[in-house]
């Protein structure tokens, strides 16, 4: 098979090119890959030594407007963020929602995770848990996920992990929205408090 002078020529570029960038230092540029995660909203034992997380904990994230609207979440899922970014429609998982005016309780249910809006990924955690899920490496990040509840109405819900050797910026906890009921401060764990704590794990 007889190949034109001009593919030899770009072959050759090509391949110059790539021993500059090896030869002076530069960056070859490569394909990336998905990220494989799982999320959960934990449970945090820090009575044992080192300290010990499990799935099956619960969140809370208030409204504005007024803030007296709250959402209890319960949940654990995975995806699959695309290597190019953007959504993914490569995802497991939900939990049980309740909702509160003070402390009356309005509604309660399932939710369903139907999508992956966004996927963005911090840094590993550093450090020693007893960490009971051990499904990938431990995460810092935040994901955005579309979602389902069970009476009918639809909603995003926001995870966010800052864990240890985490990069500023990241709020540890969920947020929510309920159709329009915005439930958007996340309420911070508190030390001797088993709610609002997440991980990722990355496999």
């Amino acid at each position: 098979m007889k190949i034109p002078a001009r593919w030899i020529s770009a072959i050759t570029v090509l391949s110059l090119a790539v021993l500059l960038c090896i030869t002076v230092g530069l960056p070859v540029v490569q394909g990336g890959s998905a990220d494989h995660v799982r999320w959960d909203i934990i449970n945090f034992n820090p009575a044992t030594t080192p300290a010990t997380l499990s799935a099956g904990g619960v969140a809370f994230a208030a409204a504005r407007n007024p803030s007296t609207l709250t959402i209890k979440l319960t949940g654990s899922g995975t995806f699959i963020g695309p290597a190019s970014g953007g959504t993914s429609s490569g995802v497991t998982g939900g939990g049980t929602w309740e909702t509160f005016s003070g402390t009356t309780k309005t509604g309660s249910g399932t939710y369903e995770v139907r999508e992956l809006i966004s996927w963005q990924l911090a840094n590993l955690q550093t450090g020693s848990l007893i960490d009971l899920i051990d499904d990938g490496t431990r995460a810092n990040g935040n994901a955005v996920l579309r979602i389902v509840y069970d009476d009918g109405s639809e909603g995003v819900l926001g995870v966010g992990c800052h864990g240890a050797s985490a990069l500023p910026g990241i709020v540890e906890g969920v947020i929510a929205t309920k159709n329009f009921v915005t439930y958007w401060d996340a309420q911070a764990p508190m030390g001797g408090v088993n709610a609002n704590r997440t991980v990722f794990h990355v496999r």
